[in-house]
Parts: structure tokens; C-alpha cells; sequence
């Protein structure tokens, strides 16, 4: 029996990579008169749902997902989140 699962994958560039967007983040929040920021990094969130027989394999097949197609390994690091609740 299958359920559906919502997943949430947080992708960010990883740590060395250029941040051009986080970077401009910084410099606007500076501009606007917060202090103290010492960096920010920017990402994105992509949420899934999906039938599968648990919340292992709906983690394993996103993971599988990411991989292939969703996120790019060379320059990003992801984070994948099976989110509880969701019934089918």
C-alpha cells in the first residue's frame, strides 16, 4: 500500500562556490542599515509529493531525483525533508 508523502528539498550552493545572489543579499541588508551580517548564502526550496510505500523510500527516490535532474552535485548541496501529515 502507497502513501503520499510531501517532500521539501533545500538546495544551496556549496561552501566555495560564488554566491552572487547571497552576495547581493548582504550588500542590500547593509544598505539598509543592518549591521553584523557576516554572510548569506542563497538557495532554494522545491517540494515534492509523491506515492511510495514509506517515508524511507520517498527520501531515497527524491534523493535519486536530486541527482539526476533537480539539483546540480558538482556546484550545490541538497537537503531532503520528508514532511509529516500528508496521508493518500
Amino acid at each position: 500500500m502507497t502513501d503520499t508523502y510531501s517532500v521539501d528539498i533545500r538546495i544551496t550552493p556549496r561552501e566555495g562556490i560564488l554566491d552572487p545572489q547571497g552576495e547581493t543579499i548582504s550588500r542590500a541588508l547593509g544598505n539598509l542599515g543592518y549591521e553584523g551580517i557576516r554572510s548569506v548564502r542563497a538557495g532554494r526550496l522545491v517540494r515534492i509529493e509523491l506515492e511510495a510505500e514509506s517515508s524511507d523510500d520517498a527520501a531515497s527516490a527524491v534523493g535519486r531525483m536530486c541527482e539526476e535532474l533537480i539539483a546540480n552535485p558538482t556546484i550545490e548541496d541538497y537537503v531532503v525533508r520528508v514532511r509529516e501529515g500528508v496521508s493518500g
